[in-house]
């Protein structure tokens, strides 16, 4: 991933981390999901990362929608 991606959000759950991209897209905010989970052992998360010029309103979105 190049450099002007930044992490705004994690979850050890897949479908937590849809759905945020979900929130984001209807926004029309691009977003790529990384999913570092250990395949074997079932631990580490999954990441949903913005475009530099997204993460200030990325962040408040999601703060906003999941309280």
């Amino acid at each position: 991933m190049t450099d002007n991606w930044r992490k705004v959000y994690s979850n050890t759950y897949q479908h937590k981390v849809e759905i945020v991209q979900a929130v984001l897209k209807d926004n029309d905010i691009e977003s790529v999901i990384m999913n570092k989970k250990d395949s074997a052992y079932l631990f580490g998360e999954i990441e949903l990362y913005v475009q530099t010029d997204n993460v200030i309103k990325a962040k408040q979105i999601i703060e906003k929608e999941t309280l």
